[in-house]
């Protein structure tokens, strides 16, 4: 398995049967969505950020709703949760979909990667125990819509993955109000981090212990 990050929430995963991308962005959030193909897009939220699947080529199986899934010997689940400060009622009293936050569990070359989307708060226990088997945690870390630095280690410790990348925070290319991802390490005990260019992960090569990797951007 093949971990590339592209900014922001936006990354590649990959393996001999499968290509997927997650959260593509469109050019006005400051980074450039590199030239890629993906045989499934995943979309946490209807935001230009996170949304821009124009730009991914390929015959593409795209993913924006919760549910379960299985494309390419992917088996793949869609959970939806709903921030507190963005949940709106809808002319007919329900809740909106547009306000919802997808996270996306892939299960494929023994691996069980999740990827946490926008996510705003501290997920519920029933959510938690849906995540209790991950492996390889992709969370955001910046604040701003999303979450705060100290939030994203308290899910740490309540899903206990074996790898933690962070995503979604501040960088030099974008102009967003989000923390750095220092502000994160900082929270985690980690001392800082020299950043790779690619995760080349396997289930026998995962770690003992949570580790924090942090990808350079492709």
């Amino acid at each position: 398995m093949e971990i590339s990050w592209f900014g922001h929430s936006c990354f590649r995963l990959r393996d001999r049967n499968a290509t997927i991308v997650t959260d593509p962005f469109d050019k006005s959030l400051g980074y450039g969505l590199p030239r890629v193909r993906a045989d499934i897009v995943t979309v946490s939220h209807d935001h230009p950020h996170h949304n821009h699947v124009a730009g991914v080529k390929g015959d593409c199986k795209i993913l924006y709703s919760p549910g379960e899934y299985e494309i390419k010997s992917v088996f793949i689940s869609g959970i939806a949760t709903y921030p507190p400060r963005r949940k709106r009622k809808s002319d007919e009293g329900g809740e909106e979909d547009d306000e919802r936050n997808i996270i996306f569990v892939f299960e494929f070359d023994g691996l069980t990667i999740c990827h946490l989307g926008d996510l705003a708060q501290v997920p519920t226990q029933t959510q938690v125990e849906a995540l209790s088997d991950v492996d390889v945690l992709l969370v955001p870390v910046g604040g701003g819509t999303s979450l705060k630095a100290a939030q994203a280690a308290e899910i740490i410790s309540l899903i206990e993955p074996y790898i933690v990348i962070p995503m979604h925070f501040k960088t030099d290319a974008i102009s967003l109000k989000l923390d750095r991802v220092d502000k994160f390490l900082k929270e985690m005990g980690t001392p800082r981090i020299e950043p790779i260019d690619m995760l080349k992960v396997t289930k026998s090569s995962l770690p003992q212990e949570t580790q924090v990797v942090v990808l350079d951007c492709k």
